[in-house]
């Protein structure tokens, strides 16, 4: 078997509302990249970015399981990431993921990527 054709497990597959977001972005026809590294010497990356509109799309799972994004340092240091992001121009949206099931996320990233011209 050629070493190519072994699949990289190790590889991020993104969450369920990750995914829902995707297709949705996909159907309005919005090009996003996915797992963006914005920061030159950090390695912070947002789930979704809009580049050319600086655009930054958060979805923040594991809010009602004491989740990362939810426990002291966890959240400081994403305060740290989103004060970095939005010095820089960025406009940083923040959603759960039953905001991505209901539709709600998609309506405001829509409106935000009007707004932003």
């Amino acid at each position: 078997m050629m070493r190519d054709a072994i699949p990289n497990v190790t590889q991020k597959v993104g969450s369920e509302a990750e995914e829902i977001l995707a297709l949705q972005l996909r159907a309005l026809r919005i090009e996003v990249e996915r797992e963006y590294r914005f920061h030159e010497t950090r390695r912070w990356k947002f789930d979704f970015a809009l580049p050319e509109k600086r655009i930054a799309i958060e979805i923040e799972g594991g809010i009602w399981t004491r989740g990362r994004h939810t426990r002291g340092k966890g959240f400081e240091q994403d305060l740290e990431k989103y004060q970095a992001a939005m010095l820089a121009g960025w406009a940083v949206y923040r959603c759960s993921p039953s905001m991505v099931k209901s539709g709600e996320a998609i309506q405001t990233i829509q409106k935000l990527f009007e707004m932003r011209g």
